[in-house]
């Protein structure tokens, strides 16, 4: 198959900001690495990260992924904690009424600058995105991530 090589990782943030980030490939010994580069991305305690490697739950079987441990994981969960950073720095500002270039990342939270006593942690953007807030136009409900890479 032609794209058997891709690998991919998906975290999904509940409504309670417990996540679990799910991999294509099968457990290589550093599930608890991955967990603490989330949490340490998303200010999270790091056992509010569950790893499910070769999760055919979320992915499916032969779907043409490569299940073989992989060096590039680890940028990969990265760069998917990353993406959802991203989206809830854009929740953070509709939740704020703020700009995002009027928030600043401190502490596992995004504050509106100025006045720290106005902030939203990333389980408080999490339950906001299922529906407790308005959400920012061209912006999906949910707070969920995926990146597909191959090495």
């Amino acid at each position: 198959m032609a794209d058997e090589a891709y690998r991919a990782v998906f975290l999904r943030v509940h409504p309670t900001g417990k996540m679990v980030l799910s991999l294509t490939t099968e457990s290589d010994g550093d599930e608890p690495r991955y967990a603490q580069l989330v949490a340490g991305e998303l200010g999270v305690p790091g056992l509010d990260v569950k790893v499910v490697p070769a999760d055919l739950d979320r992915f499916g079987e032969g779907h043409g992924y490569n299940t073989a441990p992989s060096a590039g994981t680890a940028a990969a969960v990265e760069r998917t904690a990353g993406k959802i950073r991203e989206k809830a720095r854009l929740l953070a500002s509709a939740a704020l009424e703020t700009t995002t270039e009027d928030l600043q990342w401190e502490n596992g939270a995004f504050l509106a600058r100025g006045d720290g006593s106005r902030l939203r942690t990333i389980a408080d953007l999490a339950l906001y995105a299922h529906g407790t807030g308005a959400l920012p136009p061209g912006v999906e409900g949910g707070l969920d991530a995926q990146t597909v890479y191959r090495d």
